[in-house]
């Protein structure tokens, strides 16, 4: 439609433009330059109208992706180290440190401390607390009683006690002790006394007989 109609005004402008043009006396060669000059012009008029027609049509709009957020992993955990140490106190370690290097951290133990009772090779979690030169357990043992009576000099942290140390409660074997802290290393650090119950063969009247030298 648009081709048509350009073709028929160039057809009407011939005509008028060829009887002016025979009006002003030129030659035949000159009215066909004329012509196919005009001519020119007007194609290239028709070409700029019909691009600027097709060029306003927009593309659409390329749709946004929105991508989750994921949560960045921790790369640090927060220890105390307290006890007999250089510098007591909180410490900012990298994942996957262990006990050794809190204990680094803080300076390392003092002169003539034992550090036999500590897993040196523990690796920590976040929260943690190690005790350096913790008050040693004192077994004693009765000839006229089956059973060993165990003493403390103070109350023992579940969290940070070592099998010796939890051996030494009443009523606690070698292999209650060694459950304890396979249920500490696989759950995470106690978060209440009570939670304690939750260890496999850990009876109400074994709990209630350790309560009181127990803490966390």
């Amino acid at each position: 439609m648009l081709i048509d109609s350009i073709k028929e005004r160039f057809l009407n402008w011939k005509e008028e433009a060829r009887d002016r043009y025979f009006e002003l006396g030129f030659s035949k060669d000159q009215q066909k330059g004329i012509l196919i000059i005009f001519g020119g012009f007007i194609a290239v008029g028709a070409i700029f109208f019909a691009l600027s027609q097709g060029g306003e049509s927009k593309a659409a709009p390329m749709p946004v992706i929105t991508l989750p957020k994921v949560a960045p992993t921790p790369s640090v955990i927060i220890v105390d180290v307290a006890g007999k140490v250089v510098k007591p106190g909180v410490y900012k370690l990298d994942l996957g440190a262990r006990a050794i290097d809190a204990l680094s951290a803080a300076g390392g133990a003092k002169s003539g401390i034992d550090l036999s009772d500590i897993n040196l090779a523990h690796v920590l979690t976040d929260g943690e607390q190690i005790i350096v030169g913790a008050p040693k357990t004192i077994t004693s043992t009765s000839k006229s009683s089956k059973s060993k009576a165990k003493v403390t000099s103070g109350p023992i942290n579940i969290n940070t006690a070592t099998a010796a140390q939890l051996d030494s409660l009443p009523g606690i074997g070698p292999v209650m002790a060694n459950r304890i802290i396979s249920y500490r290393q696989k759950n995470g650090l106690f978060k209440a006394l009570d939670e304690l119950r939750k260890v496999p063969g850990m009876g109400a009247a074994k709990y209630a007989e350790i309560l009181s030298q127990i803490k966390i």
